[in-house]
């Protein structure tokens, strides 16, 4: 179970740090955490131990979903060599892990790579020198330190690291030519050379078929769209690929939430209307051909989704 501590009493915290660890970097992680929580302004919620990579990917998950805020989320992780934890932490996006063995790699890893995941080694770090690696690392800011001493950095250098955290964010949103690079699936590059036909009886959306007979096709609707209740004399499967839609299966009494990610089963017959919050993209399949029956008109569809929100708000 997750424990959450903070130094001060009353005193806002700072800093947010979660921490975890596998069995092999328990202990140190033990003690580096007690080593944060008796700093002021230092919140620590501690994760507890598991596999290397479930860890790593538990830590790195709410540091990558952080919110903005005045309060700055960075992770602690430990393992065996602290380079596991690392690897899987870095599969999130915005969260640089760094493995580190001793106080200057923390200020470099912190100043020049904008570490905000720290990782160390369970096997070749004591807890007696963990304590001066995680100063180094909280007291550097994420700014390019002097190159030695006070001697600043060439120009050239200098522009580099100024702009590395921007770019490094940017990454793999966008390569170099300034094109999409953020989604790779085989469907998102499939969707790349559509050509998409209009769904004539429900405006703001279009559709390509791409297989037929198992059919599967790529949808996609615009923001406030709706989908009157209808339906098919197939059940189909949906993936949403980006979006925010609703469903509401009539036949059911259920409603069904859908984002990125999402997928959502509807069996042959199922009465469903559906609301479009967001430019929402989709891939279904079905057994046999397309065909789809409408159970009302749009009007009424519209009158209805409107009532649905208000009771739901109310």
């Amino acid at each position: 179970m997750a424990s959450a501590e903070s130094e001060g009493g009353n005193n806002p915290s700072k800093l947010r740090i979660y921490a975890g660890a596998d069995g092999f970097g328990c202990a140190l992680k033990d003690a580096a955490v007690a080593h944060l929580r008796s700093l002021r302004g230092v919140e620590v919620v501690d994760l507890g131990s598991d596999k290397y990579y479930s860890i790593a990917a538990s830590v790195a998950r709410l540091v990558s979903s952080a919110p903005p805020s005045s309060v700055e989320t960075r992770g602690l992780l430990a393992c065996g060599t602290g380079a596991g934890v690392s690897m899987f932490a870095n599969k999130f996006p915005r969260v640089y892990a760094a493995t580190c063995s001793s106080p200057g790699d923390a200020a470099n890893a912190r100043s020049i790579n904008a570490c905000n995941v720290l990782s160390l080694s369970g096997l070749s770090t004591s807890p007696s020198a963990a304590a001066p690696i995680l100063d180094a690392w909280l007291q550097t800011p994420s700014a390019p330190l002097p190159a030695s001493g006070d001697a600043p950095w060439p120009d050239d250098i200098q522009a580099f690291l100024s702009a590395a955290p921007a770019e490094m964010a940017a990454i793999p949103d966008s390569d170099s030519s300034g094109s999409s690079t953020g989604t790779t699936c085989a469907i998102c590059c499939l969707r790349k050379s559509m050509t998409f036909e209009p769904v004539d009886i429900m405006p703001g959306g279009e559709m390509r078929i791409v297989r037929d007979s198992p059919t599967s096709a790529y949808v996609r609707f615009k923001a406030g769209s709706v989908e009157p209740a209808h339906h098919h004399t197939f059940g189909h499967d949906l993936v949403v690929i980006t979006g925010k839609k609703t469903v509401w299966n009539l036949t059911k009494k259920e409603s069904y939430d859908l984002a990125d990610g999402d997928f959502l089963f509807t069996p042959a017959g199922d009465v469903h209307r559906v609301k479009y919050f967001e430019d929402t993209e989709f891939f279904i399949r079905w057994d046999g051909k397309w065909d789809i029956f409408l159970d009302e008109d749009l009007a009424a569809a519209n009158d209805a989704i409107d009532k649905e929100i208000a009771s739901s708000v109310s």
